[in-house]
Order: structure tokens, then C-alpha cells, then sequence
């Protein structure tokens, strides 16, 4: 699945030279926290959101320095900050760097965007233009509609199973699966045997319960103890 499959097409922008308070008044009746900024070629020049618009002197939110700190920040930082609080245009106060993805990427290529920016929506850029934008109510989205699709699959027979089970188990770099068993009755599986950690225990149980074609897992195996005197 990719972002093309599950963007939202109908995207709301602005302009640079917009309003700081027109701004304000779309993300509030729109119930969104970002919005692109496109210039008049149509091409995707920023972002203003909640976060840049927390600090402003109309709201009287504007930070309070002490004179000590002023005098640490220096001038240009003093100044850029004045900007950001008090300026009434879009171009004054979006954040330029903007993380975007092609309608191409993965699923979980934007979701690890929005993981590592620390981001709630990432917009859709091709040939320069935005034709979309990802929030992470679509990725949540994205999910039912698998779990619906992985729900209706066709039940294979238990051993089959087994045998997907284990190639899946044997696939995973921190298994070991030398002390393990499964067995599969009617599309539930027991794992039986010994493992290292209650990390590993689970981890196992995980990637069986997520094996297409299980219905049920029951967790029988056992943490190796540990050796006294370590």
C-alpha cells in the first residue's frame, strides 16, 4: 500500500502573504493542525502550524526573557524571534523545511517520517506541486482496512500452517527456535519449548498470532532460568 492509496486528495493551503489570524480561524474550523503554504506557481514553499503559532504577542504567549538570557541569545536570534511572535504574514512564521513524501512511498515510509520528525501529517509532493497530504488518522485508517482484509482470508489447512508458522519463527534474527515446537489444531497454535528472556517468549508469541491464518495462539513455552552465581 502506498501513500497515493490512502492520501487525502482535497488538501487545504494557503498563501505566504495570508493572515497569521485568518490562519488560526482554519485549522479551528477544519479541526487540523497544519497547513501547506503555496506560493502562486502553486509549488509547496512551507508549513504553519499549531507550533508555530503557540508564541504570539496578540495572545499574549510571546516568550519572557530575562535580560541575562536576552544578552546569551543574542541580537539575530532576538530579532528572528520577534518576527516569528509578532508578524501578521504566513511567510513570516511557517517553518521552511518541510517533510514531504511522493504519492509512491510506502505506508511505512510515512509513518516512519511522522515517527522520527515527531510529525502528525506529511504532505504528498509530486513534480513540486502538493496533490495530497497523510495524516496519521489515515495510517490508522490504512490499518482497519488490513485487518478487515487479513480477517477474511481463506483458512489453509493445519499443516500448511505449521509450516508457515515455523518459516516465519526461523526468519526472525532474535529467535531460536532449535528448543522450539509448534503445533497447530484447527488453525490454533501452541508453541512448546524454552526460551531465553520473557522478550523472546513474547516476541515469539507475536510473530506467530500475526502469521496469516492463525486464529488463536496459546503460549506454553517456558524462560530458561537463570544460572545462580551470575
Amino acid at each position: 500500500m502506498k501513500a497515493a492509496d490512502i492520501m487525502v486528495s482535497n488538501v487545504i493551503t494557503v498563501s505566504p502573504d495570508k493572515e497569521v489570524s485568518e490562519v488560526a480561524q482554519i485549522l479551528l474550523a477544519n479541526r487540523i493542525s497544519a497547513l501547506p503554504v503555496i506560493d502562486a506557481e502553486g509549488r509547496l514553499v512551507g508549513v504553519v502550524s499549531e507550533g508555530d503559532l503557540i508564541r504570539r504577542a496578540e495572545a499574549g504567549t510571546e516568550h519572557a526573557r530575562s535580560w541575562w538570557l536576552r544578552l546569551l541569545m543574542g541580537r539575530e536570534a532576538l530579532a528572528i524571534e520577534y518576527v516569528k511572535e509578532h508578524s501578521r504574514r504566513v511567510a513570516d512564521v511557517m517553518t521552511r523545511r518541510v517533510i514531504s513524501a511522493s504519492p509512491d512511498a510506502s505506508v511505512s515510509e510515512v509513518a516512519s517520517l511522522l515517527e522520527r520528525n515527531g510529525i502528525k501529517r506529511v504532505p504528498i509532493v509530486k513534480d513540486g506541486k502538493v496533490i495530497g497530504i497523510v495524516s496519521r488518522a489515515n495510517l490508522l485508517q490504512a490499518l482497519a482496512t488490513l485487518g478487515k482484509q487479513i480477517s477474511i482470508e481463506k483458512p489453509i489447512g493445519d499443516t500448511d500452517l505449521r509450516e508457515k508458522v515455523m518459516k516465519q519463527l526461523r526468519s526472525e534474527p532474535w529467535a531460536r527456535t532449535a528448543m522450539l515446537n509448534v503445533t497447530v489444531h484447527d488453525g490454533t497454535v501452541d508453541l512448546w519449548g524454552v526460551v531465553d528472556s520473557n522478550a523472546e517468549k513474547k516476541a515469539l508469541r507475536v510473530a506467530a498470532e500475526v502469521t496469516p491464518g492463525v486464529r488463536a495462539v496459546n503460549d506454553n513455552m517456558i524462560v530458561r532460568p537463570v544460572a545462580s552465581g551470575t
